[in-house]
């Protein structure tokens, strides 16, 4: 009978063991499935959210960029993740990664490891100085302002393309670019260089030559073209009439290069005094093109010069009723006429600047 006891006893202590051993395990597997594969990003009603990287940045750096704007819920478990898939300071990669609501540790570690960033859509328009356009390109991507106008004005890349300090900025065609956000500057000024040579296809060079200007040449008449006017019915217009006086050897006597030579791009009125500041973008002062852009203009600017209407007009002056079109004549009679009616406008708008 004592033999029965303490067999069934046994059998009891065994199973009731089992049954730990077997709560114990699905607890841990529990914790561990948790850890792995339960939601862990939390992004406070956002589908989506993107985190940059910065090259050089350590596990610490992640960790703190990931919990500064509040992208995880728990460090400990990512950080327990992390060490299992040996994301750490040597498989770092830097870029611009897309994070969607209620990822898992493992999902986030996953992405981060393989280095697989999300482009960006990089946009430069309605530029007018290299500064300004460094600035801008620093806005949407990683690189540094001042290493990439060091290197933009680097004598050794601008001699490899035949520009200088002041026609570098007509390599760059404002258009939108795909880029990575981590893109160093080498990269970058490659690939602009490379979408300059596509833009610059065999067509426009021939209508360029045609025209008797390069492309440098023609990518500064352009800027002041479309300064002179926003309006595209226009821009061929106010090119042939640039062309008519290139020809003729006159002044090109636009007010945009005063304005830009003043380095006051508030003004809306150019003064008499004003036509008389001695700088090399002064048309009124000096025959022919500047010796730079006065801003990057658009491809539809470029294309308006290399397809210019051809006519004989001279000289043109903002119409008197403000809508930004022009009235264009061929004599300098009529022109007066035209600018004493602009004036008059001006001076009943008390537009005095």
């Amino acid at each position: 009978m004592a033999r029965k006891k303490k067999k069934s006893f046994l059998f009891k202590f065994f199973w009731s063991l089992i049954g730990v051993l077997i709560l114990s395990g699905a607890i841990t597997a529990s914790v561990f499935y948790g850890r792995i594969f339960q939601p862990n990003v939390s992004l406070n009603a956002q589908d989506q959210v993107y985190i940059n990287i910065p090259t050089g940045a350590n596990f610490e750096d992640v960790l703190q960029l990931l919990n500064d704007q509040g992208i995880i819920k728990n460090s400990s478990s990512f950080i327990w993740i992390s060490q299992r898939k040996q994301y750490n300071d040597f498989s770092i990669k830097s870029g611009r990664y897309l994070l969607k609501d209620g990822m898992s540790n493992n999902d986030l570690v996953n992405l981060l490891r393989s280095g697989r960033q999300t482009p960006i859509n990089l946009v430069f328009n309605n530029i007018r100085t290299k500064e300004e356009f460094a600035g801008k390109i620093a806005s949407q991507i990683e690189i540094d302002s001042l290493e990439l106008l060091t290197a933009m004005l680097d004598t050794a890349f601008l001699n490899s393309l035949g520009l200088n300090a002041f026609t570098v900025s007509t390599l760059f065609i404002p258009n939108t670019y795909e880029f990575y956000w981590n893109t160093p500057v080498e990269s970058f000024l490659s690939r602009m260089v490379a979408e300059h040579h596509h833009f610059w296809n065999e067509s426009r060079k021939a209508k360029a030559q045609n025209i008797g200007l390069n492309f440098t040449q023609v990518t500064t008449l352009a800027s002041i073209v479309e300064k002179e006017s926003f309006k595209k019915i226009e821009q061929p217009t106010i090119a042939g009439l640039y062309l008519n006086r290139l020809k003729k050897g006159m002044k090109l006597q636009s007010d945009p290069t005063v304005i830009f030579a003043l380095g006051d791009f508030s003004i809306r009125r150019v003064l008499k005094n004003d036509l008389k500041y001695d700088s090399p973008y002064n048309t009124y002062k000096y025959k022919g093109l500047p010796i730079g852009p006065i801003s990057l203009p658009s491809i539809q600017a470029i294309d308006a010069v290399l397809n210019y209407e051809k006519h004989s007009y001279l000289y043109m002056c903002a119409k008197e009723d403000f809508t930004g079109f022009h009235n264009f004549a061929t004599t300098a009679v009529e022109h007066y006429i035209n600018a004493a009616k602009y004036r008059k406008a001006l001076n009943e708008r008390n537009i005095k600047r």
